[in-house]
């Protein structure tokens, strides 16, 4: 292969890695994808290396490394179907080099995000039913969805703002246990405890904590550590905004 035709199934495989990784998906997952694209079409073995922040990719045998930074992380299941699919066409020879760069790079582009108010109307009620689930009582399940939507709204709007993840969770989890304890001490409510857990629950980084027991179980461990200690900070920055209410209003 020419070095133009490497360097574009190089900077290929790296696309379809970053938006994977982008999306929330395993690096085991982001490395097999890579790999088969560029054994598919180069014939020799893809070498790819993953970790949370950055993208290694090589053609064994090969004198080109590329590189691909990973600013940001979020999660967006579709994406990552979507790119699953396109390698998958790539593999069985339904589209060519150029067709599935051009694809990626539409996918990458897409904003198919849900809107705003939809997430908030999904976090309210989440925080309500789960509320009910983790035994609270029924006559604060409207309180539990609208103090829920309020705290996701500040995590949302916070992390927009500040551009920092985890200080925009500690402010949400603050919001939520101020309001909580507002709403019990007026007597509309009934259980802060109660509303508080129903209520964080749409911030708990639940795919954060899968994707690093299945990174470790298929022995990609430091990246199944970096998801971990991430998702465990997460944790810490809820408790911690909730333990900040509690020691201060409570």
């Amino acid at each position: 292969m020419s070095k133009a035709y490497t360097d574009l199934l190089l900077d290929t495989c790296l696309l379809a890695g970053k938006i994977m990784m982008e999306s929330g998906a395993e690096m085991y997952r982001v490395e097999d994808t890579m790999n088969r694209i560029a054994t598919v079409e180069s014939g020799k073995k893809g070498i790819s290396f993953v970790t949370p922040t950055g993208i290694f990719m090589a053609i064994e045998g090969g004198s080109s490394v590329k590189l691909q930074q990973i600013p940001s992380r979020s999660i967006n299941l579709e994406r990552v179907s979507k790119v699953n699919d396109l390698s998958r066409e790539f593999s069985a020879q339904k589209i060519d080099l150029p067709t599935l760069s051009t694809r990626l790079k539409q996918v990458e582009n897409e904003n198919d995000f849900f809107p705003i108010w939809l997430q908030i109307i999904a976090a309210a009620v989440v925080s309500g039913t789960l509320m009910i689930l983790f035994g609270g009582a029924w006559p604060d399940f409207i309180q539990s969805c609208i103090i829920g939507a309020i705290g996701f709204a500040v995590y949302y709007y916070s992390n927009e703002f500040l551009k920092v993840k985890f200080l925009a969770e500690f402010f949400a989890a603050f919001v939520i246990g101020l309001l909580a304890i507002a709403t019990v001490s007026i007597g509309w409510g009934v259980s802060v405890d109660g509303m508080i857990i129903g209520s964080v629950m749409p911030l708990v980084p639940g795919v954060p904590i899968t994707n690093s027991v299945r990174d470790l179980l298929a022995g990609h461990l430091l990246s199944g550590m970096a998801r971990g200690t991430e998702a465990l900070i997460t944790a810490c920055m809820i408790g911690i905004g909730i333990a900040v209410v509690f020691q201060m209003f409570y």
